[in-house]
């Protein structure tokens, strides 16, 4: 009877040892990371080669699920509404610091396990080639000068270019709407509509701005950033320029929804970490024209508090605030 006895007390210590390694295994079976955007955009291509190098790091497939609609609310909420076991990630955008101040969503930040940010790129202020402004300064004197004259585009109507020359205007003590926005597709139908004489303002980021930079046909005036951006050193930031204090952009970064377990955080952002500072992972966004920016969990949690912030401020100056839903 002892003997039986002991032999059941080693069983379920086995038993015990063997769920701990079970659960310290952590992952054991494919991994999905939702992307609130469609295939074959910016979003879409950082997302795939984080997956891709994530694989490598943790040993299990990492499948890209697109889910789109809602201007990125679809998305954003499956991550948020998914079990918190480390099997359903996603990729956060900027578009979650806006949302509830569009009055789209009650979702915030705050709803989710932030991972690492893996992705910025600041808004810079482009003019035509054949534009009679050649400074940041000479830009903003004449918007003061003829307020409403010049027109800008480069998204929809308070989209993050719309907020981005909204922010630099009220930054510069004018009025948020001195310059009329027209709403457009995206950047690339604003760049073309600039260089044909349509509009004169795109405050996109050099990166969607570059196929008509490169072509001479637009000319870029300043960034809005700390530094300037490798793909145009010689393109001075707004501090530098007029000695503005505005920075935006867009961002990615990689989370889970809230509460997840602790070892599936430590474990995904010393991951992240690594494809982050990884070559392969540089030389991709090098290659594509994309920024690399950093900051892991609860940095990336206050980074994304103070944009949600930042953007409140501006989309409530512009007129554009809505009560989120009940």
């Amino acid at each position: 009877m002892k003997r039986h006895r002991l032999a059941g007390l080693a069983l379920a210590f086995c038993a015990s040892m063997m769920v701990g390694a079970a659960h310290a295994a952590w992952p054991e079976r494919p991994i999905t990371l939702i992307v609130a955007w469609g295939a074959g955009g910016g979003t879409d291509a950082t997302a795939r080669i984080i997956a891709s190098l994530l694989e490598k790091e943790l040993g299990q497939p990492v499948n890209v699920v697109n889910r789109t609609g809602g201007n990125g609310v679809v998305g954003h909420s499956a991550i948020a509404k998914a079990k918190p076991d480390g099997y359903t990630l996603g990729m956060l955008t900027v578009e979650i610091a806006m949302m509830k101040h569009q009055g789209l969503t009650n979702l915030t930040p705050a709803d989710y396990t932030p991972l690492a940010l893996m992705n910025v790129d600041p808004a810079a202020v482009s003019v035509s080639a054949t534009s009679p402004y050649k400074t940041m300064g000479e830009l903003l004197d004449a918007i003061k000068a003829h307020p409403g004259k010049l027109k800008a585009s480069g998204t929809g109507q308070g989209g993050i270019w719309h907020i981005a020359m909204a922010g630099l205007l009220k930054t510069a003590g004018l009025d948020p709407n001195a310059v009329p926005f027209v709403p457009s597709n995206g950047a690339a139908p604003a760049m073309l509509e600039l260089a044909a004489g349509g509009i004169d303002i795109v405050p996109t980021s050099l990166p969607e701005a570059r196929s008509m930079i490169d072509a001479g046909k637009a000319r870029p005036l300043a960034v809005m950033a700390d530094q300037r951006e490798p793909l145009y050193p010689d393109v001075p930031t707004l501090k530098e320029s007029v000695n503005l204090d505005w920075k935006i952009g867009v961002w990615r970064g990689i989370a889970g929804p809230k509460g997840l377990p602790d070892e599936v955080v430590k474990r995904m952002e010393q991951a992240l970490d690594r494809v982050n500072h990884g070559q392969e992972f540089r030389d991709f966004m090098k290659q594509r024209g994309f920024g690399v920016g950093y900051a892991s969990g609860a940095e990336y949690g206050a980074f994304m508090k103070k944009s949600m912030d930042d953007f409140g401020t501006v989309i409530s100056a512009i007129g554009m605030s809505r009560p989120a839903p009940n």
